[in-house]
């Protein structure tokens, strides 16, 4: 008898609901014989035809760890579709794992609120040197001490050998071996909730990666309807489209219930095509709001779109996708513009600072006006979403890794033009989020980076990132993605940490996040009370937020002279006090015994001086002994 979809457990693949005996469920409705191979006595287990192309059986002969192979027509062998563990790689067999065999410690975790979110964005395998989940584990309490709450982790689904970004994985529901497998991501995640840091997990359900395909043997998990960027869409609507649309489903809820993960990333979501009565996502969203009623735990669903589009993060009762937050690309593209970036590519439709504004004030920059990179109107207003359903930051594994030398921005920028970005990302009326080692300004690159096992497809990649930079030749050759040198160049120096000026940039990413947390009126994402004021000519930005009776002031100016903020910029009377100036001595702003001009304590009605590429922040209506700043990580 086929197994039913329930939020309560995983059908698919080799699941142990006794204990004493193995369920084996597979959708393989294109072959007419489909049998389990256990590797180690080589005994084929012959699976029973079910209803809507599944196969089944239940054997006493399985256990946890055993390894196996899917037999399909009597003569080709397979994985597992649904295999949590490749201990051999891609190409081995697939092991059974027991995922409720775990001793969780975390019943007490209860996740963050959107709007007390801080992320910090982590590669498993170049954040330490061993690039393993217990060697990550090992930093959790350098991250408590930082000031972030939340680690996004990119994508750990079996790829292989051990390089790779991991977006171009088939295995959808098996750990990465060489980061530590199911299990040590289990503990990983018991050990962040001890910390009280939330886990965000990277998941790709756009496409399924070419490196070990052999999904198709099973069945249409691709279909030609549609393409994305990296070839045929996921089946969401075509023929067979059921047994697709479950595969995922299981994946979504495995990931939660399961790992105790605190919310799923949605990789270019945009490219998830599917033009059914009930799109995936909005199906996606109603087995989660299931899962959440029955362990009372809350999960979120975060969305990586480039449309523009506020039916993702509109909820399910306003016929919207439900997705409860996105990634929002124009705020980075805006600010990366401002601080000198040249308008080419897609920063060709930003022009800088009235565009940072806007984003500040509307999160997307395009809301209906011509794009002239898209050539067409593009985007629709979001003035109904709030500010906690949208995540902003200055870098990211996109943005750093997808340039030709994959440069973070403390090789782009001044260290004075470092520090205001951090500031302006983390003073919005967004989610912030940190990407690994930006924090010190971290000096060595972020390649793209693969270690396929075919070498014809390792030269197409190859030549794929020579043809992308094909225009900048002249800088020298792009990095080899292959190379095992290019991965270890994007490893993260954490000998950084002792030397200047990276010590002190910590010191200020540091103390900008406890103002954030401190500040009721930086901490709650009310874009209702928010006034933004540019002078364009000036390169000057004033945004103003506040919450009951506190005021903040943020002065910005990106430009490379010191400027005056008049103040008719500043609509509030009152005292204000300076709680940060980046300019100051102490975060080698100016020189190492000059103080910076602005005023520790400002009426608001004289002229403050700003200097070049510099932030200000003032405060009313709050005691300045009540701020807590951190002490220096040690």
């Amino acid at each position: 008898m086929l197994p039913s979809l329930t939020v309560e457990k995983r059908t698919l693949g080799v699941t142990f609901p006794t204990g004493d005996q193995a369920d084996v469920l597979v959708w393989a409705p294109t072959p007419d014989f489909v049998a389990i191979k256990l590797t180690e006595t080589d005994e084929v287990i012959p699976l029973q035809k079910e209803a809507l192309g599944y196969w089944y059986v239940k054997t006493a002969r399985i256990k946890p760890d055993t390894c196996y192979t899917f037999v399909l027509n009597h003569e080709t062998e397979c994985q597992d579709p649904a295999s949590l563990s490749q201990p051999e790689g891609i190409q081995g067999p697939s092991q059974a794992v027991d995922t409720g065999s775990f001793h969780w410690e975390d019943q007490g975790w209860v996740v963050p609120s959107l709007d007390d979110l801080i992320i910090y964005e982590i590669h498993t395998g170049t954040y330490t040197g061993k690039g393993t989940f217990a060697a990550l584990e090992t930093k959790l309490e350098y991250l408590k001490e930082l000031g972030v709450n939340a680690v996004e982790i990119m994508p750990i689904g079996q790829f292989s050998n051990s390089r790779n970004w991991g977006y171009d994985g088939v295995f959808t529901y098996a750990v990465q071996n060489t980061y530590g497998g199911a299990k040590d991501f289990q503990r990983l995640i018991n050990a962040c909730h001890y910390k009280g840091i939330a886990v965000i997990l990277d998941v790709v359900y756009n496409h399924f990666g070419p490196d070990g395909n052999f999904l198709t043997h099973f069945g249409p998990y691709l279909t030609d309807k549609y393409r994305t960027p990296w070839g045929n869409a996921v089946n969401f609507d075509d023929a067979w489209c059921d047994g697709v649309r479950r595969h995922i489903l299981e994946n979504v809820l495995m990931w939660f219930r399961d790992f105790h993960v605190d919310a799923l990333r949605l990789d270019a979501a945009h490219a998830i095509k599917d033009c059914s009565p009930v799109h995936i996502l909005q199906e996606v969203r109603q087995y989660v709001d299931q899962l959440m009623e029955t362990t009372g735990r809350r999960h979120y669903l975060i969305a990586e779109c480039d449309l523009n589009d506020p039916r993702f993060i509109t909820p399910l009762a306003e016929q919207g996708y439900g997705m409860d937050a996105q990634w929002i690309d124009e705020f980075h593209h805006s600010l990366r513009v401002t601080v000198g970036e040249k308008r080419t590519g897609y920063y060709a439709d930003f022009d800088g600072i009235s565009h940072l504004a806007k984003s500040f004030r509307d999160a997307y920059v395009y809301d209906g006006q011509f794009s002239e990179v898209r050539k067409k109107l593009f985007g629709r207003s979001a003035e109904k979403n709030p500010g906690q359903q949208f995540i902003v930051f200055s870098q990211n594994h996109d943005q750093v890794g997808n340039r030709r030398l994959g440069e973070r921005s403390s090789q782009l920028y001044s260290f004075d033009t470092v520090k205001i970005m951090a500031g302006t990302v983390l003073v919005s009326p967004y989610i912030p989020m940190l990407f690994m080692g930006e924090e010190w300004g971290e000096t060595n690159p972020f390649f793209y980076f693969v270690s396929h096992s075919e070498p014809a497809l390792a030269e197409s990649v190859k030549q794929g990132r020579q043809d992308e930079f094909a225009a900048e030749h002249d800088d020298g050759d792009v990095p080899d993605p292959q190379k095992e040198l290019t991965y270890d160049q994007a490893k993260l120096q954490w000998n950084l940490l002792e030397q200047e000026p990276h010590r002190t940039l910590l010191q200020y990413y540091q103390t900008l996040l406890a103002l954030r947390r401190q500040l009721p009126a930086l901490h709650r994402l009310n874009r209702e009370r928010i006034n933004v004021t540019v002078a364009e000519e000036q390169q000057t930005l004033v945004l103003h937020r506040w919450y009951k009776d506190q005021h903040v002031l943020c002065l910005l100016n990106f430009s490379k002279k010191p400027q005056l903020i008049a103040p008719s910029s500043v609509d509030a009377d009152g005292q204000w006090q300076k709680l940060l100036d980046s300019a100051d001595c102490q975060w080698q702003g100016l020189s190492q015994t000059e103080i910076s001009s602005a005023p520790v304590s400002w009426d608001g009605n004289t002229p403050v001086a700003i200097p070049a590429e510099s932030l200000i922040i003032y405060a009313q209506g709050h005691e300045q002994s009540h701020i807590n700043l951190p002490n220096p990580i040690s």
